[in-house]
């Protein structure tokens, strides 16, 4: 289990983040018009995984913005803004914000991906939603890249992110 920060107090999550170079684990969630989507619907993509607890803070709202604009303008790239905020609450932040290169995913009738990706936050006050963090997935489904945010008041590092992206 991974230890991070909520503004300097600890948090644990309930795993480690996949490693560099394994397959991702596939997952279903929603989208926000309720349909479901895969990752597996995106093979043959860089799929960025941006994971956060939610889009009604500062931090996630702007980690969304930045990679609207970075990652999503990388060829051959999709984005995937994934948090356990109902799919309404991010589909008026995207209509909101002129957001159309992220796909906002919810784990709200699901835990499983939290889990099965160490993001799912066991205590703390934002017990029950997941940590910060990217994944970058390669066109073959293997992680390329990762980085658990250790404080979670703090922005991911976008450029090493949008680096790993072949």
């Amino acid at each position: 289990m991974a230890k991070i920060a909520f503004k300097g107090n600890p948090v644990q999550t309930s795993g480690d983040l996949p490693e560099v170079g394994v397959q991702a684990p596939d997952f279903t969630l929603v989208k926000s018009d309720l349909s479901e989507a895969k990752l597996s619907d995106f093979k043959g993509k860089n799929v960025v995984l941006n994971i956060f607890p939610s889009l009604d803070t500062g931090v996630c709202a702007a980690s969304v913005r930045r990679f609207n604009k970075e990652a999503a303008s990388a060829n051959n790239t999709v984005v995937l803004g994934i948090s356990a905020d109902l799919p309404f609450a991010s589909g008026r932040f995207c209509s909101a914000e002129g957001i159309d290169n992220v796909v906002t995913l919810s784990t709200f009738r699901d835990t499983a991906f939290g889990k099965d990706y160490g993001v799912f936050m066991l205590d703390g006050p934002l017990k029950g939603l997941l940590a910060r963090a990217v994944v970058v997935v390669d066109p073959q489904g293997k992680i390329a890249y990762k980085e658990l945010v250790p404080e979670i008041a703090q922005e991911p590092d976008y450029l090493s992110a949008i680096n790993s992206i072949v």
